[in-house]
């Protein structure tokens, strides 16, 4: 059986398209540490990890973690990453899941490539098979101004865009400004709302009758994400159906989350939960409840994608209208295949392991950038 021999971390900056705008400030660039594990007999699995709130920092955390990697079978994917956490985060006392789920979803993401090539086949086969044919995906507005904003929205609606999202919580004079114009332009097709933890639980419950008008399908993380009450408080008051997002980082989230009933849906992705397999195990404890999970994405490339799309493929209780970010980079580092959705539906893949080729010269010019900046 094959032994993991070698792991590279390659952290990259990507330009994007344009700037990125939301509650928390702009952005201009994403920046991800790729996650190359080699087997003994030569296959490669891929995987990358989100960094914050330092890139150089968050490579030197990996470059220790995947010390524990060497020697062992890309297969014990669970028990490894389980091991390593007690030894490098409990064993020193920083009991801080969250800051460590970020660092081991892209661990755990090269393992299962890793794993779908060394056996011939899609991740989704390795966890238990597809049960849809395609999964669903929102458009991701993009813009400053209600001017642009409305501009992306008719072009989404002229390619038949099926769902559209939206920032807010940038200021309720902007809020109504932008909502009302992205409305006008899409006609009755479904409209959702993030707030990114911008308001508190006042200006949320406002806010939310005052958006009621423009036909929301739901607004995500209106609150504070420590304060899962706070949440559970707005959506007992408001007619709105509210997701959970940056409230749920852990399984343990995922479940106060179901027991509070405190949201509608909990949108979550690898990024925050800490990889592919315990994705399907947060869709478990939702579907408990009767909840859907919406596949939440970050400042990824189409790597995290195809993670993603594997999931979407394979848990039971998905949205329709999932998230996707590598669209928002000049130029996404993977090569193939399309993952551009087609009227808000992409194929599943049929390649093994994740499914992806990458494109060499765009990595190395992302690892130029990193290199300059450090």
């Amino acid at each position: 059986m094959a032994k993991i021999s070698k792991v590279r971390t390659r952290p990259l900056v990507l330009p994007l398209k344009q700037p990125y705008h939301w509650s928390y400030g702009i952005r201009d660039s994403f920046a991800v540490n790729l996650i190359e594990i080699e087997a003994d007999n030569g296959m490669v699995g891929i995987g990358e990890c989100t960094v914050a709130p330092d890139q150089a920092g968050t490579v030197a955390i990996l470059n220790r973690l995947v010390k524990h990697l060497i020697g062992q079978s890309p297969h014990d994917v669970a028990p490894l990453i389980a091991r390593t956490f007690n030894q490098e985060y409990l064993g020193y006392g920083a009991n801080i899941m969250r800051a460590a789920n970020q660092m081991f979803s892209g661990i755990d993401m090269a393992m299962w490539d890793l794993q779908g090539k060394l056996a011939g086949l899609p991740v989704h086969k390795l966890l238990g098979g597809a049960h849809r044919k395609a999964v669903g995906y929102f458009f991701f507005l993009q813009g400053e101004t209600a001017e642009e904003l409305a501009a992306h929205a008719a072009e989404g609606y002229a390619a038949g865009e099926r769902v559209f999202y939206l920032k807010v919580g940038r200021g309720e004079k902007i809020d109504l400004e932008i909502t009302a114009a992205v409305r006008r332009e899409i006609g009755d097709s479904r409209l959702r709302l993030d707030a990114n933890e911008g308001w508190s639980v006042h200006d949320a419950i406002n806010m939310c009758r005052k958006l009621e008008k423009f036909d929301i399908e739901f607004i995500e993380q209106p609150t504070v994400s420590w304060s899962i009450p706070a949440m559970a408080h707005v959506r007992e008051k408001v007619g709105i159906p509210i997701v959970a997002d940056q409230s749920a980082f852990t399984l343990y989230d995922v479940y106060e989350i179901c027991r509070q009933r405190a949201a509608d849906m909990i949108c979550i992705g690898p990024r925050e939960i800490g990889g592919i397999q315990p994705m399907m195990k947060a869709a478990a404890i939702a579907e408990s409840a009767g909840l859907k999970i919406c596949i939440h994405s970050s400042f990824t490339t189409g790597i995290t994608t195809c993670a993603e799309h594997h999931i979407g493929l394979a848990i039971p209780n998905l949205d329709d209208g999932n998230q996707i970010m590598w669209q928002l980079v000049q130029k996404d580092i993977v090569a193939s295949p399309d993952l551009s959705p087609r009227n808000g539906w992409l194929d599943a893949f049929q390649g093994p392991g994740l499914g992806f080729e990458l494109a060499p010269s765009l990595i190395e010019a992302g690892e130029k950038r990193y290199a300059e900046a450090a």
